[in-house]
């Protein structure tokens, strides 16, 4: 697992509308630490964990009502099932992963979600599903109990304190 990749998609997660990442199986303590200190500057609300074993966290979601959502180079091209992923209203666990994925996971997945049908960067792929998923809402999303936020402009750097 590179660790830069892991940060980025835990970074990508919280700017593109998730509610949280779990690494599972290695936990991080550096990782939690890292992202907390993002969420804490930047807003929330967001959740890191790590260490947690997958099978155990896809099966209760399941199990819950949830759905799984593998992000993959395989399966239904994502413009031809995002509709129906959208409409669903169920909770949604996206899987990414830094290297290839057990059989299981496909099997267990209530869509395999093809990014494309080349090689590609998790964190790619998990931008692109979330911003087909929000729509491009996150680019209006307000996050909760920020210090600093970014006021857009087409040149230079504005940043305000808020806290």
């Amino acid at each position: 697992r590179d660790q830069r990749i892991t940060t980025h998609v835990c970074l990508t997660a919280r700017a593109f509308g998730a509610d949280g990442v779990i690494v599972s199986d290695v936990v991080d303590g550096k990782l939690e630490e890292t992202v907390n200190k993002v969420v804490e500057t930047w807003g929330g609300p967001f959740f890191v964990r790590t260490g947690l074993p997958w099978r155990r966290i896809v099966k209760e979601w399941l199990s819950k009502g949830g759905e799984v959502i593998h992000l993959t180079q395989y399966g239904v091209p994502l413009p031809q099932v995002i509709d129906q992923v959208r409409a669903s209203g169920r909770d949604k666990l996206i899987i990414v992963g830094a290297k290839k994925q057990p059989r299981e996971v496909y099997d267990l997945a209530t869509y395999n979600v093809s990014i494309t049908t080349q090689p590609h960067s998790e964190v790619a792929a998990l931008c692109l599903f979330l911003h087909y998923l929000w729509e491009g809402g996150e680019f209006n999303r307000e996050f909760e109990n920020a210090k600093l936020k970014v006021i857009p402009q087409e040149r230079g750097k504005k940043v305000v304190k808020l806290r």
